[in-house]
């Protein structure tokens, strides 16, 4: 039997909120009891968030910040700071996709990958840190990466690349956290159906010549329990990882992907 608001006590910090895996798993730390800072890039949140915000007005903010600038950041966790105190959790989801052929990609689309889902993870995790490390907090942080960081793919080369990215900072900052009592593990979902998809299907029609809503359905049926995830699966995820009962596990990346990686 589940344990019920395991995570009562705890501040999380979490990025790319507005939709899919974000939103999910805010409204699954909000279930279980946390204080929510939740953060993107929109000015105001969305209808989604708003609800959230309604129901639990005492334990949810909502933060507007481009995680790709330092000063974003900085104003980002120092507002979540003044509202609900330490951020003793982090779920560092915010990241951007596009694909193209390995010979016509451009600089422009390196950089928009890169500064978000590398350059921003990577700073968000160190100024969280930071805090944690000065407040003497024994928190933890989670990374988004994917199933993409675990292997090429002909049209998504930089996408990959910073997924790979991801895991390893996972592993590195693990390491270096490790003697403060700071746990950093990593998140690898598969294909999850999110609003997301709707792009990257879109995206990969336009590459392979396909109908709209081919490529989804072909890479649901391909994973082996035979259909796509939800955000609700990679958002339990992110609660375990979060929670006590996660307390000797640090340094891994979880795979959420209906058996499509085995490690």
């Amino acid at each position: 039997m589940s344990n019920p608001q395991r995570l009562i006590g705890q501040h999380a910090l979490l990025t790319g909120t507005a939709g899919g895996i974000g939103l999910a798993a805010t409204t699954a730390f909000l279930r279980e009891g946390a204080h929510c800072t939740a953060v993107d890039l929109a000015a105001t949140p969305s209808a989604e968030l708003q609800a959230l915000l309604a129901q639990y007005p005492s334990h949810f903010q909502y933060l507007s910040a481009d995680v790709s600038r330092q000063d974003s950041i900085a104003a980002m966790v120092a507002a979540a700071r003044a509202k609900f105190g330490t951020i003793t959790t982090l779920l560092n989801n915010a990241a951007v996709f596009s694909l193209g052929d390995i010979l016509e990609i451009t600089e422009k689309q390196y950089e928009v990958i890169f500064n978000v889902n590398v350059k921003g993870m990577f700073f968000v995790m160190q100024a969280v840190l930071k805090q944690m490390v000065a407040d003497g907090c024994k928190g933890s942080v989670t990374n988004l990466a994917s199933q993409a960081g675990r292997r090429g793919e002909a049209l998504v080369a930089h996408y990959c690349a910073s997924k790979a990215a991801v895991i390893s900072y996972t592993q590195s900052a693990a390491l270096a956290m490790a003697p403060h009592g700071i746990r950093v593990n990593g998140i690898s979902p598969g294909v999850i159906d999110t609003p997301m998809w709707k792009d990257v299907d879109a995206q990969f029609a336009k590459a392979e010549g396909l109908q709209i809503g081919e490529k989804k359905k072909a890479v649901g049926l391909a994973v082996p329990l035979g259909y796509m995830g939800a955000p609700e699966d990679v958002a339990r995820a992110a609660v375990f990882l979060a929670s006590p009962e996660a307390s000797y596990i640090t340094a891994q990346t979880l795979n959420v992907d209906g058996g499509n990686v085995m490690s």
